[in-house]
């Protein structure tokens, strides 16, 4: 094969060994393809493609929110840490946590205000540096390339890192070696096998690597699963929200305000299915 139409995936993320067959689910750069074995969708870009599209991340403004997003940002995160806690067992002044992929610290921050022993690890260096800034520890570069000793930490946070890449085992067992007996890894991702996956296709915006870049590999609670105990984790809690019918800019403004509210209406039921699209997984480590 040409190694300039080479996909940047040729094998399942998750480390099956069985088929791989094309989806339904065509974008520009092809069917999505799906692993026969553990159902993990992935992308056929190249290597060129998913490089040129992760530049977008070195940015200073990062993942930081508007002001009018703001409020409800700290809501979402001060429910990721509630739920941390409580399956610890511990008060967030007693937990270490690590956010790898930190961006420029808008979860961090969260975690830090709310009294957690809060750190981060981030690969884009404006972004790290807008949060040294603003006084949160952040060490920029690779979590495999921190230093960190065994059993460092209480928890950790992944927050769409899982996505971006080829070979996610490797890191998650970094997450392992680094976490205590018992402790716990928050996964955030997308989900595959969600409502908005089922109703939309290919037009749901999160697969599309021009409007999200790096993303790559979509996972399933299934397939999430899968990973977590290939890497020495167990599942301790899956949580997913969200139901979307259509993309604002792929109807009109009707529709959209209607599909809208039948979303909302049915959220949650999709959360207790697990068929939200917006996946928050929680592992804990055997």
């Amino acid at each position: 094969m040409n190694e300039q139409v080479r996909p940047y995936i040729t094998a399942c993320p998750v480390g099956c060994s069985g088929g791989l067959e094309a989806t339904q689910y065509v974008l520009p750069e092809g069917a999505l393809l799906r692993c026969t074995e553990c159902g993990q969708l992935f992308s056929q870009c190249t290597e060129e493609w998913y490089r040129k599209s992760m530049e977008e991340f070195d940015d200073p403004q990062g993942t930081l929110p508007d002001e009018r997003s703001a409020e409800r940002r700290l809501r979402r995160s001060r429910k990721f840490l509630e739920r941390i806690t409580a399956l610890l067992k511990q008060s967030p002044a007693d937990i270490r946590l690590l956010d790898v992929g930190c961006s420029s610290g808008a979860f961090l921050g969260a975690a830090a205000r709310l009294g957690f022993r809060a750190e981060g690890v981030e690969p884009a260096a404006q972004a790290a540096q807008t949060a040294h800034a603003a006084g949160l520890k952040v060490r920029h570069g690779l979590l495999q390339d921190a230093g960190f000793a065994d059993r460092q930490f209480d928890a950790i946070t992944l927050f769409e890192v899982i996505e971006h890449l080829r070979e996610p085992l490797d890191l998650l067992r970094e997450c392992r070696r680094i976490l205590r007996p018992g402790g716990i890894l928050l996964v955030g991702t997308g989900n595959a096998a969600s409502w908005s996956v089922a109703a939309m296709g290919a037009r749901w915006e999160y697969l599309h690597i021009a409007k999200h870049g790096g993303h790559i590999s979509f996972y399933t609670p299934h397939s999430t699963n899968v990973l977590a105990q290939r890497a020495g984790f167990s599942v301790a809690d899956i949580r997913t929200r969200g139901v979307r019918f259509c993309e604002k800019d792929d109807c009109s403004a009707p529709v959209y305000s209607a599909a809208k509210l039948a979303g909302e209406l049915l959220n949650p039921l999709a959360a207790a299915l697990d068929k939200g699209s917006d996946m928050a997984v929680y592992l804990r480590r055997t």
